[in-house]
């Protein structure tokens, strides 16, 4: 399991755009299981309706690159803290989204299972189908491309 601090350490990203809040499960190039609680104390509710909050599908969606950035920083890196203490260097690109599909609104109250899996990778390129749930259900799916990035 992985928890806040280190997704911290790991992705980029920083209040209010972390949008991951645990890792449960993590098999290194093959596939990755993470969390996000969804609250009514996320910025975006306000105006995403008014009276009627519902999470806007790109953020889904970004979320479950996060959680897909996190397993390739697991895959490249081995999860060797000195490693990842640098990893920084190397930025995860968001190169694309296809077949992008949103099943049931995401409201306040409800925590978000993201199931990623490794569709290919060869070089710095990969590819993952990703899957929202909540409670079992899937909410949203999408097919995502990212590229590892050159050392800054």
């Amino acid at each position: 399991m992985i928890e806040a601090k280190e997704i911290i350490q790991i992705l980029p990203h920083a209040f209010p755009f972390l949008l991951v809040d645990r890792i449960l499960e993590v098999e290194p190039g093959k596939r990755i299981v993470g969390i996000k609680n969804v609250t009514y104390n996320e910025p975006f509710f306000p105006g995403h309706f008014p009276g009627q909050p519902i999470m806007p599908g790109v953020l889904i969606v970004e979320a479950m690159a996060q959680t897909a950035g996190i397993l390739v920083f697991k895959t490249m890196l081995g999860g060797d803290q000195e490693k990842m203490e640098g990893h920084q260097k190397r930025p995860v690109f968001f190169l694309g989204i296809d077949n992008a599909r949103f099943r049931k609104p995401v409201i306040p109250g409800d925590q978000l299972r993201f199931e990623i899996e490794v569709t290919r990778q060869r070089q710095s390129i990969w590819g993952f189908k990703g899957k929202a749930l909540v409670e079992g259900r899937l909410v949203a799916e999408a097919d995502l491309l990212a590229m590892m990035g050159e050392e800054k």
